[in-house]
């Protein structure tokens, strides 16, 4: 980060703007965010240059902001896992891209920035009809949710998937896809939230705060139980998961937002012939992460296109106000996605 000293300082940077390769960005200091002028990013060989335009908020950036999560090697250090904008640069070696293109990226960080380096591999097109602000919503749920729900799990059509979290802006983009398809959905997520998920096609809403999920799954698939869960809690969740699951079930676990270890029946699991597993986007070998987003490419922009899929955008924040886009996060009072424009 440049040192901004003395007001002095700050009206020559702002004279040079444009100029001496400066920027600004969403910084993290002492567990604060701060709006703050920094360096650009280089374009280096396989990459471009992205002006953001927007950048959702994501668990994940609250939780670096925390300490909990830092970035991967080679990562900025700024938050944002996810962003669209307009390309600026090309760097060599790169085809098929070019200067004024629109996209949206999945990034290792970097996102709550004015500009970030995006490997092309990682690039999406905007989907047809959707402004760059619901594009910028896209790419890190999409690219998790199929990475689990599609690519692992092999979800498929008739099944039953488990969705908690349904209101965040992964379970609004899991319920969707599920349905879109053609499995049959089933979500936990505070009661107000529920008719909003119902408009989105879950058929099962599940107050987490007051019912038991495990007998409201069981209930209504007959005691057979979910073939996919989809689960955003992790330790508080496991036993319940595990006693909610159909024969020859997967249970996919992304976040830890109730903690990170837990008992598990082995026992109970192998009587179903179940399965768990855990994974991450973030730290994935950049190889990886090309795959997952040709595969949302492939097999889910083709669903918003048609607008089986589509964003879900509860507010925006000027990125300056970064800070209080995060306490909205953390409140879980959101319903889709919070989005923040430079």
């Amino acid at each position: 980060m440049v040192p901004l000293q003395s007001a002095t300082r700050l009206w020559f940077l702002s004279y040079r703007w444009g100029r001496v390769g400066l920027m600004r960005a969403i910084v993290i200091e002492d567990k604060q965010l701060t709006w703050a002028v920094v360096a650009d990013p280089e374009v280096r060989a396989g990459e471009v240059i992205v002006d953001v335009t927007a950048s959702a908020v994501n668990r994940a950036d609250v939780l670096q902001r925390q300490g909990h999560y830092p970035p991967p090697e080679g990562a900025p250090d700024y938050p944002g896992l996810e962003c669209s904008g307009v390309i600026s640069a090309v760097g060599p070696g790169v085809t098929g891209h070019h200067v004024g293109e629109r996209v949206c990226a999945l990034l290792a960080g970097g996102g709550y920035a004015e500009r970030v380096a995006v490997p092309v591999g990682q690039l999406l097109p905007v989907p047809a009809g959707l402004s760059l602000v619901e594009a910028a919503t896209l790419p890190e749920v999409a690219c998790t949710v199929w990475s689990n729900v599609v690519d692992r799990d092999r979800l498929r059509p008739g099944e039953t998937l488990l969705v908690h979290g349904g209101g965040s802006g992964i379970g609004t983009f899991a319920v969707q896809l599920g349905v879109a398809l053609g499995a049959k959905v089933l979500t936990t997520a505070r009661a107000g939230k529920h008719d909003r998920l119902r408009a989105l096609g879950a058929e099962l809403t599940i107050d987490y705060r007051t019912d038991d999920f495990v007998r409201a799954v069981q209930a209504h698939t007959g005691g057979r139980g979910a073939d996919v869960i989809l689960d955003i809690v992790g330790a508080k969740y496991l036993a319940g998961n595990v006693a909610a699951l159909a024969p020859d079930g997967r249970i996919t676990v992304i976040g830890m937002q109730g903690g990170a270890v837990a008992e598990l029946d082995l026992g109970r699991l192998m009587a179903k012939r179940g399965r768990v597993s855990s994974t991450s986007l973030r730290a994935r070998p950049p190889a990886d992460k090309a795959r997952v987003v040709a595969g949302v490419r492939d097999q889910v922009w083709p669903l918003i296109a048609a607008g089986l899929v589509k964003p879900v955008v509860h507010r925006t924040f000027p990125m300056a106000e970064a800070a209080a886009a995060q306490e909205l996060m953390e409140s879980s009072d959101h319903f889709g996605k919070i989005v923040l424009l430079t």
